[in-house]
């Protein structure tokens, strides 16, 4: 029960209980209200300035994140690049290798080439020395047998001068 100005002045008892309710309710919503309003404003503000900043960190991180993205998107970049600089290289060295081989190879073959050259002109002029002094050797062997088989001095020394001349005339030509 409340007491309730009257109208004559003074003081009263209201004994009307619905309505000493509403007011009683309405006087403790009154000061929850008040009370609580300013704490739960206070409260969602806090909240709200809790949310901001993390939203601030998380774009900040996901900001960093994607740096991070980005630096490791050019690392790729540049190590491609650079793996396909190496394979170019390497391609550019096999292929100076086998360039460099292959000349080599060629100035070898060139070199045996000219030794077989060589080679087989000494052993033609070395037969052909060997079948000229075997040639000459038996002329001379059979000059000489016709020589000591009686011919008079005169044909003698007529034989002798031809072969002799025949045989510088074939020297000189060689």
């Amino acid at each position: 029960m409340d007491l309730l100005p009257l109208g004559h002045g003074g003081f009263g008892i209201n004994t009307n209980i619905f309505e000493t309710n509403i007011i009683n309710l309405a006087a403790v919503v009154g000061i929850v209200v008040s009370f609580v309003g300013n704490n739960l404003t206070a409260l969602l503000e806090d909240r709200k300035k809790t949310i901001l900043s993390n939203l601030e960190e998380a774009n900040q991180r996901a900001i960093e994140a994607q740096e991070k993205l980005n630096k490791a998107k050019a690392g790729l970049d540049l190590a491609k690049k650079k793996a396909q600089e190496i394979r170019e290289e390497g391609i550019a060295r096999a292929t100076s290798e086998i360039n460099t081989v292959v000349s080599e190879h060629e100035l070898r073959l060139a070199k045996l080439n000219d030794f077989k050259t060589e080679t087989v002109s000494f052993y033609q002029q070395k037969a052909f020395k060997e079948a000229y002094l075997y040639v000459v050797s038996r002329i001379m062997t059979r000059v000489r047998e016709r020589l000591t088989r009686g011919l008079d001095s005169t044909y003698h020394v007529v034989v002798n001068n031809f072969y002799v001349s025949r045989f510088t005339e074939y020297s000189v030509k060689k």
